[in-house]
């Protein structure tokens, strides 16, 4: 058979059958099937010897079942299933598999595999306890590495790999996408070559040339959506905004009560250029908590109000919205109140449009901006409804990127003829290579000095496991703390009350991704509840104090009117979810008591935190948490306890969670096409793969002339998205 290419379906090749558990892995073409690569390699040169075994070895040896027996298990329910297992030289060694019902069908008396797990000993005896195994063919004896697949209960490993030698003999060489100049720059293999060793290597170095050529294929086809998306967004106008000497900003400027960090001068001067063009600014601005991106952000609105147009901020709750209609009002005083008692001359006004305002204050809201009579328009995602018109927008700043979705902020971007600039706000500082690779499409400015007069704060892991008193001394210094005249924070993983059902109820609902699961395998009970705590607290060690509550799910005039309460100082203690973890700004709260600490990621912790300490008292930060020493969530908390820079945080977060997860952002339809990229190793080969993406796309902004290249976007990021940026070129 001849003229088999990437696009072919399977079934005419491997069968109805086997295409069909094929399918479970969603492999389909058999681009999709060569495109599925080995998860790790067996080499054959380097298997052990039973004979040679030691306890505590981590050992992989090919052996084949010589006895199998199943039997109850002693001490709790289930089957285990004992197997004795003979290497080429004779010698024996026991295993043993939990649940083994599930696997007898296939460690049977005769099966040669490969087995891999750590040297133990029973009865006096070695033995393999649950060790992996992966079966294999004759066809694999001649071969010097065994492929290991990604697998499904429809369909193991050993029938992939059957599959994908089936196909390799028959299929054509595929057209390398990548341009002559780049595979030879780069010292690259072809394609065609790098597909097969992959998956039938014959030495290690066949291995390391054909992931390093995958590797470039899926840097390449990021880099490139991201350039079609910068290009497309750089084709559409924009209103020019220059700076206007003697306008509103520079009445601002010259009231401000504190000196501009040398950071956000630089900054704000990159905005001012980028806002005086007639192509609409996309850029990222990333600072550690407290870095004073507020103030930036407001100096960008109040040059495009100078220049007689609306500027938009879209917070992603309403409490942070709230936040910052408030905190806006504040800093630009009369400047901020436009046909007011007491407005400065030449003042603009802040309106607040969120989807919880009464009929009356909404209508209002919406005539504001309707009309052109706020400068500044505050508001959540309600501000994206189609409804919702302006006279003339012509700047959006997008607070915490990484709470909305491309979609959303593109709704807003793309009202009008003209293009607003944009403006990307985010307090989690973000690894080099995620920003190249997540916000390819914006440019970076990070703000890294902290402005005069931030306090230090202190944060210290409270390890119930081992300590158990010091809970005790958690809540005396939240006492000292309010008997010092300042106020302390509580917070909770979940809200409780009428949601201790299902675990999909357990959260905040505006903070859907805190996990109640334990990464350390530890069995947990459910994380601990505002609703729950909070009562415990004021009848208990808290008793005295003046409590409040808040989390997501309180009717936002609730929630407005607890944070006001707290703001001014008439609630001591402050029970609540992450719904603070952003923008609340309360100068006299010093202190933080953060319950099952564990169940937060670095990023998160290292943004609650951040809530305290903004005034001239030190704050304090209290991890508390009963996962023993020596895990990984332990590990996690003592990083967050021994740094306060938010950017080494942030790369401490990237190495522990799934890359999966931050390179998903990316991509579009039902399958992932990054399998080899990693943020964390490729950051040099990402670095690359922009330069190259970015004249492949200045020189040829469709991809018109290079078909090979297009597909590989749709491959990587998904053909809906590739479609999306060609329509707009």
């Amino acid at each position: 058979m001849t003229g088999i290419d990437m696009s072919s379906a399977l079934e005419p090749l491997v069968g109805k059958r086997t295409a069909a558990a094929l399918e479970s892995l969603d492999i389909a073409t058999v681009g999709e099937l060569v495109r599925h690569y080995p998860r790790r390699y067996v080499d054959r040169g380097k298997l052990t010897d039973i004979a040679g075994l030691e306890i505590g070895e981590q050992a992989t040896l090919v052996a084949q079942v010589e006895k199998s027996a199943l039997r109850d298990m002693r001490s709790r329910r289930g089957k285990l299933l004992s197997v004795v297992i003979r290497d080429e030289k004779g010698a024996t060694i026991d295993c043993t598999f939990f649940n083994g019902h599930k696997v007898q069908h296939v460690i049977h008396p005769g099966v040669r595999a490969v087995f891999s797990g750590k040297v133990g000993v029973f009865n006096g005896k070695l033995q393999l306890t649950h060790p992996q195994f992966e079966p294999f063919d004759e066809a694999d004896e001649i071969r010097p590495f065994l492929s290991v697949y990604p697998a499904t209960g429809k369909i193991t490993s050993q029938q992939v790999a059957r599959c994908v030698r089936q196909v390799l003999d028959v299929l054509d060489d595929p057209t390398d996408p990548l341009p002559e100049l780049v595979r030879g720059r780069e010292k690259l293999t072809d394609l065609g070559r790098a597909l097969r060793r992959i998956h039938v290597p014959e030495s290690e170095a066949d291995i390391h040339a054909a992931r390093h050529r995958l590797v470039w294929d899926e840097a390449m086809g990021v880099q490139l959506a991201l350039a079609l998306r910068r290009q497309a967004t750089a084709t559409r106008p924009a209103a020019a905004c220059p700076p206007v000497p003697g306008g509103l900003l520079d009445a601002f400027d010259a009231q401000l009560p504190f000196a501009l960090t040398a950071g956000q001068h630089a900054v704000g001067a990159e905005i001012a250029a980028d806002l005086a063009r007639e192509h609409p600014m996309n850029r990222l601005v990333q600072g550690d908590v407290g870095a004073g991106k507020t103030v930036v952000a407001l100096r960008a609105m109040l040059q495009v109000v100078d220049g007689g147009r609306q500027a938009a901020l879209l917070a992603p709750t309403e409490v942070l919205a709230a936040q910052h209609a408030r905190s806006l009002r504040t800093l630009l005083g009369p400047l901020g109140k436009a046909g007011e008692l007491g407005g400065a001359e030449q003042a603009t006004s802040v309106t607040l449009l969120t989807g919880s305002l009464g009929a009356k204050a909404r209508r209002q809201a919406l005539l504001d901006a309707q009309s052109g009579a706020a400068g500044i328009v505050v508001g959540t995602h309600a501000l994206i409804q189609e409804h919702v018109g302006f006279a003339d927008l012509g700047l959006v700043v997008v607070d915490e990127q990484h709470r909305f979705g491309v979609e959303q902020r593109d709704a807003l971007r793309s009202r009008g003829e003209l293009a607003p600039h944009m403006l990307v706000m985010t307090a989690t500082p973000i690894p080099r290579t995620v920003a190249m690779t997540v916000y390819g499409d914006l440019e970076v400015s990070a703000l890294r000095e902290l402005p005069k007069g931030r306090s230090p704060i202190a944060t210290t892991v409270v390890p119930l496991a081992e300590k158990p008193s010091w809970f005790e001394r958690v809540w005396r210094r939240v006492h000292e703390e309010v008997a010092a005249g300042h106020q302390a924070y509580v917070v909770c993983p979940r809200v409780g009350g009428a949601d201790t059902g299902a675990d999909a109820d357990l959260v905040d609902t505006e903070d859907p991704d805190i996990g109640a699961d334990s990464d350390d395998g530890q069995a947990k009970r459910p994380p601990m509840a505002v609703l729950e705590v909070a009562p415990k607290l004021d009848d208990g060690p808290l008793h005295g104090l003046r409590i409040g509550v808040l989390h997501g799910k309180l009717p936002p005039d609730e929630k407005d009117a607890v944070m006001r309460a707290f703001e001014r100082g008439e609630l001591d203690v402050l029970v609540a979810t992450t719904v603070i973890e952003v923008g609340v700004d309360v100068p006299n709260s010093t202190c933080m008591v953060i319950l099952d600490a564990d169940r937060f990621g670095l990023s998160q912790l290292h943004q609650l935190r951040g809530r305290v300490g903004r005034g001239s008292a030190p704050g304090v930060c209290l991890l508390v948490t009963d996962m023993p020493a020596a895990t990984t969530a332990r590990e996690r908390l003592d990083a967050v306890a021994g740094t306060t820079d938010g950017f080494e945080l942030a790369r401490l977060d990237l190495e522990l969670r799934r890359e999966g997860d931050v390179l998903g952002a990316l991509q579009s339809g039902r399958r992932s096409g990054l399998r080899l990229l990693s943020l964390l190793r490729h950051e040099e080969v990402i670095s690359k793969a922009q330069v190259y993406a970015q004249h492949v796309v200045a020189d040829d902004p469709g991809l018109r002339r290079h078909p090979g290249l297009a597909a590989l976007v749709g491959e990587t990021v998904g053909d809906e998205e590739r479609a999306a940026y060609l329509d707009k070129v």
